[in-house]
């Protein structure tokens, strides 16, 4: 048995439980939602610019992070934008073939971050998404996070994202439930 590929899969496994641990950890702390967001996109190994949140606010979903789309208006639940198709059938989505998919890409557009591990990343076409609506266990949906990888193809992207990468971020999103920021009219 080759133990070069399993061990590192095994590593890679239990780093991510104790992303997610670390982040039920913030919970005590009343952190940011950009703090949450940076932490969230650590553990899943992409940049700032490709973790969304969206909080359900009046039956549209309003984005609270990345702070520069707070600003962009809101989504509406009947619409046909994945965030909205997320938190009106509450499931999650894995797409690692976005582009393919018709999808709205208004969003896309916004500049983001001014960091400069972004910028190379901040307007380049989203490739791969995952999508999972944030409610507690077997509660109301009360908004939608959202990982994705940019780049110009597929292949520059990085890699796929899988099963196990989308059951974290489901883990993180019933986490992030539990956030002050995610409750309905809380200060942002």
């Amino acid at each position: 048995m080759s133990s070069g590929n399993q061990g590192s899969a095994a590593k890679a496994a239990k780093a991510g439980k104790a992303g997610v641990s670390e982040l039920e950890s913030m919970l005590s702390e009343s952190p940011s939602s950009d703090r949450v967001c940076l932490k969230l996109a650590q553990i899943l190994g992409v940049r700032r610019s490709e973790v969304a949140l969206l909080r359900l606010e009046k039956g549209s979903l309003r984005f609270i992070f990345p702070p520069e789309l707070r600003s962009a208006g809101v989504l509406p639940l009947s619409g046909s934008a994945v965030a909205a198709r997320t938190a009106a059938t509450r499931a999650p989505l894995l797409s690692n073939a976005f582009m393919r998919v018709k999808h709205v890409s208004l969003f896309e557009a916004v500049k983001l971050g001014a960091e400069t591990e972004d910028r190379s990343q901040e307007q380049m076409p989203i490739q791969k998404i995952m999508s999972v609506p944030v409610s507690p266990s077997g509660g109301n949906v009360m908004g939608v996070v959202q990982v994705s990888r940019k780049g110009l193809d597929a292949s520059l992207a990085g890699a796929d994202f899988t099963g196990d990468d989308l059951k974290q971020l489901e883990q993180a999103a019933e986490i992030l439930s539990r956030m002050p920021f995610m409750q309905e009219g809380a200060e942002i």
